[in-house]
């Protein structure tokens, strides 16, 4: 006679995505996700995305700044002056998160308790 767990079909095992894992690996960093969403509405000086992100140090966003250019998400650009400038703002791959950013807002918006924003 045969058991009902030898006559269960075979299942594939559970097997992490690992675009998933890196997405979520680099955007779930603290503070990249929020700049990045920050820079959705333009781009944006320096002294913008720290009071846009709020409760970030300095040293932290140039790093985050710097790890999402090398991610080829964000693009940094200097105008000559007097005074010089610089200016951030998305790639096209960082526009390609706009979609993704905006369903994962309207999720937390729905499913997730107030706080924790650091704007807040």
């Amino acid at each position: 006679m045969v058991s009902p767990a030898e006559s269960a079909p075979l299942h594939e095992p559970r097997v992490c995505d690992a675009a998933l894992a890196r997405a979520f690996g680099f955007l779930g960093k603290r503070w990249n996700g929020v700049i990045l969403a920050t820079l959705l509405a333009g781009p944006a000086g320096f002294a913008v995305l720290r009071r846009g992100v709020g409760g970030i140090s300095d040293s932290v966003l140039s790093e985050r700044l710097s790890e999402l250019s090398k991610a080829g998400l964000v693009q940094r650009t200097v105008a000559e002056g007097p005074p010089v400038a610089v200016e951030y703002s998305l790639t096209p791959a960082g526009q390609a998160l706009l979609p993704a950013l905006s369903e994962l807002t309207a999720w937390a918006r729905d499913n997730l308790p107030e706080g924790g924003c650091p704007n807040s």
